[in-house]
């Protein structure tokens, strides 16, 4: 059996477990879709504090995003938008980079590869799909995921195609403005 864990601060005896349970319990009520306030009513504590609880832990809001693209000319400039944006998983690629990762490799592995990227991206909400009509209809039988498509052109595309950064932006916005 473990104590609760107690501090003294002055004259005051705080304990952090009850303090972690009052947390706890006044973010199972907002993720049950009460308000801060109705929440901050029920713990008898003040709105504000529920606020800044949630400030302190936010990781991101909305849901989990993914954002897959190739044959791209412009995936670093496309990378730094989507680290600014906070993403958790993008791979973008060039025309040599996506040849890269199938040349020298036995197909067990590549075949490995891939499924472990499957299983991955099904993990998300919504993929951002920048590539040819035949890799897009690919990803929407393969995943159980909202898949907004980004058009390169028709199959095959053997060259490294320019993404516009204000229509990407544009777009990643647009989904992460809808979650």
């Amino acid at each position: 059996m473990q104590s609760e864990r107690i501090f003294r601060i002055g004259e005051k005896m705080i304990s952090l477990d009850k303090a972690n349970r009052l947390v706890e319990r006044a973010m199972e009520l907002r993720e049950q879709g009460l308000s801060q306030q109705e929440a901050a009513n029920r713990l008898h504590l003040d709105r504000s504090f529920i606020s800044r609880i949630e400030a302190i832990g936010e990781i991101r809001k909305g849901n989990r995003v993914a954002v897959i693209g190739f044959p791209l000319s412009n995936t670093e400039e496309l990378s730094d938008i989507c680290r600014s944006y906070g993403l958790d998983f993008y791979l973008l690629l060039t025309d040599q980079q996506r040849w890269e990762m199938v040349r020298d490799k036995q197909a067990l592995d590549f075949f490995n590869r891939m499924f472990e990227l499957i299983a991955h991206l099904r993990k998300f909400d919504t993929l951002i799909m920048i590539s040819s009509e035949k890799w897009y209809q690919l990803s929407e039988a393969l995943l159980d995921i909202q898949i907004v498509y980004i058009d390169l052109g028709s199959s095959p595309i053997r060259k490294d195609c320019l993404v516009d950064v204000e229509q990407f932006k544009n777009t990643l916005e647009l989904v992460l403005e809808k979650q």
